[in-house]
């Protein structure tokens, strides 16, 4: 049964985010709707870094960490940091993950391919900096998942070494916006309006191909990709990006743990402060990293 705190935070968002989204017409409004800092879990600690040429934060906690995550934000491709996303990457290292966040180009300024080719620079420099590919994760929320999920499959295309695992929360993976829960949806996502996701779509495409499997990673080639761990909300409108993502994945003979949530809000691992089900959500992620890190 979901938390009476979601039935707090549901109507919250609704008001505070979800009202300025379905009038956001331009990158500004986008980034002033996600603009409000959410308060991390105590704990952790951050210093900012260079690693494969990009400026970023790396987030630890006490102790010896066992694995390291390439942690890459949410935000629509146009909006937020490392600093909007502390919860969740305090959350990774209070459990014994170093996490490293890079601030990649956001569009329409920097639009597609900028981000994948930032995130993929991230991610050869972690690896030539020596973090063992055996106990390295990517993950990634909404559009961050989404480029999670195509830094890896550029990886594969180039023929470098995979993580251990990839974990994505509340995806977003088609930028065709295709799925049939944009419109099921419309009313019932506490946070995202589905009538918008096709301009947020256009400016960071720029005039891509919309099914280009780097911009849309559930067209991808998920032959040989690593285990993949996949959260979403039962309401939201990108609930279709993730399920139809397990598909294709499962079909290629990808491992895949997915959960469909009840009332829980898109990506709400950033509600650590508030729910049970953000704590919990991050128990399971971090387990599932650890699960496939070899030593």
């Amino acid at each position: 049964m979901p938390s009476w705190q979601s039935y707090v935070l549901n109507p919250i968002l609704r008001l505070q985010v979800k009202r300025k989204l379905a009038k956001a017409r331009n990158a500004e409004t986008v980034r002033k709707a996600f603009g409000a800092a959410i308060p991390p879990p105590p704990g952790a600690r951050y210093s900012t870094a260079t690693i494969g040429g990009l400026a970023g934060e790396w987030t630890q906690a006490g102790g010896t960490a066992t694995g390291t995550v390439l942690y890459l934000h949410g935000g629509g491709y146009m909006a937020c940091s490392p600093k909007t996303h502390r919860p969740i990457t305090a959350a990774y290292a209070l459990r014994g993950l170093q996490v490293f966040t890079p601030d990649y180009r956001l569009a329409p300024e920097h639009p597609f391919p900028a981000a994948v080719e930032d995130g993929l620079a991230a991610y050869k420099g972690l690896l030539e900096s020596g973090v063992d590919v055996k106990t390295l994760a990517v993950s990634g929320d909404s559009a961050g998942g989404g480029l999670a999920l195509a830094v890896v499959l550029a990886a594969k295309d180039a023929g470098l070494p995979l993580p251990a695992a990839v974990l994505v929360f509340s995806p977003w993976t088609d930028l065709a916006i295709t799925g049939a829960t944009i419109k099921t949806n419309l009313h019932r996502d506490s946070m995202l309006h589905g009538n918008t996701m096709a301009d947020g779509a256009a400016f960071y495409l720029n005039g891509a191909d919309a099914k280009n499997p780097l911009a849309s990673p559930l067209y991808g080639d998920y032959a040989g990709f690593p285990p993949l761990f996949i959260t979403v909300g039962e309401a939201e409108v990108l609930r279709d990006d993730a399920v139809r993502l397990r598909d294709r994945a499962e079909a290629a003979g990808v491992h895949v743990d997915c959960s469909i949530w009840e009332n829980m809000p898109h990506v709400w691992q950033l509600f650590q402060f508030m729910l049970p089900e953000a704590r919990v959500a991050m128990d399971k992620a971090a387990a599932f990293a650890k699960a496939h890190f070899i030593a």
